[in-house]
C-alpha cells in the first residue's frame, strides 16, 4: 500500500511530493521521507529542493492537524475512552507534549498522530509549529544534506544506519529536552 501511494504522488513530481507532505500531517498514512528519498536517488542534485518542498508541505499542514483534533478529537474520545483516561491523558500531554511532539516531529511515528492530539488535548498551536519545525526540519533536512553530499550512495547509508541515526538523534534531542525543561523550571 506505501509503495502504491508513494507511486501515485511520484506521478506530479514535486508537487506530489509537497500534497503528500501536506497531507501526511493530517489524513494520509504514508510518509514522504519514503517520496523524498525516491526522487532524492533520482536526482540528487535537487535532495535539498525536495526536502525544502517536504518540509513546507508538512509544516503548513500541522495545523490543519491540531484543527481536526480540536474539532473531531475530543468528542470521538470522549464517546470512546472513560473520562478519567481522557482526564489523564491530557495531564500527561500537558506535562509531556513538548517533548512527544518534538520527538515524534523526526521519528517514524506518523508525525498526524502528534498534530491530532496535540489540537485533542489543547496542546499550545505555537509550541506545535515550533517543535514540528525543528524535527521535522531535522528530519527532512538530513536526508536531503545525505542524498546532496554522497548522491546515491545515500540509499545505502540510509538502508544501514538510519535507524541507529534516529535513535541518536532521539536521545540527543530527549537530553536536549530535559535539560532544558529543567533550567526553564529553575529560572521559573
Amino acid at each position: 500500500m506505501f509503495e502504491q501511494i508513494t507511486q501515485v504522488f511520484m506521478q506530479y513530481g514535486v508537487w506530489g511530493l509537497f500534497g503528500l507532505s501536506f497531507l501526511d500531517s493530517f489524513i494520509v498514512p504514508v510518509p514522504p521521507f519514503f517520496l523524498q528519498i525516491a526522487m532524492s536517488l533520482i536526482d540528487p542534485a535537487a535532495a535539498l529542493r525536495y526536502a525544502t518542498v517536504a518540509f513546507t508541505g508538512s509544516i503548513l499542514g500541522a495545523p490543519i492537524g491540531y484543527i481536526l483534533g480540536k474539532w473531531l478529537g475530543k468528542p470521538i474520545l470522549r464517546k470512546i475512552l472513560p473520562e478519567k483516561w481522557t482526564k489523564l491523558a491530557t495531564e500527561q500531554f500537558d506535562k509531556n507534549g513538548d517533548a512527544a511532539v518534538l520527538i515524534g516531529s523526526f521519528t517514524p511515528i506518523p508525525f498526524k498522530v502528534f498534530t491530532i492530539l496535540s489540537g485533542v488535548f489543547n496542546y499550545s498551536l505555537t509550541k506545535l509549529m515550533l517543535f514540528a519545525i525543528l524535527g521535522r526540519g531535522i528530519k527532512f533536512y538530513l536526508i536531503g544534506i545525505l542524498f546532496h553530499l554522497y548522491g546515491k550512495h545515500a540509499k545505502v547509508l540510509l538502508d544501514e544506519y538510519l535507524e541507529i541515526a534516529v535513535l541518536g538523534i532521539g536521545a540527543v534531542v530527549a537530553i536536549a529536552w530535559l535539560v532544558w525543561n529543567k533550567r526553564r523550571k529553575k529560572t521559573a
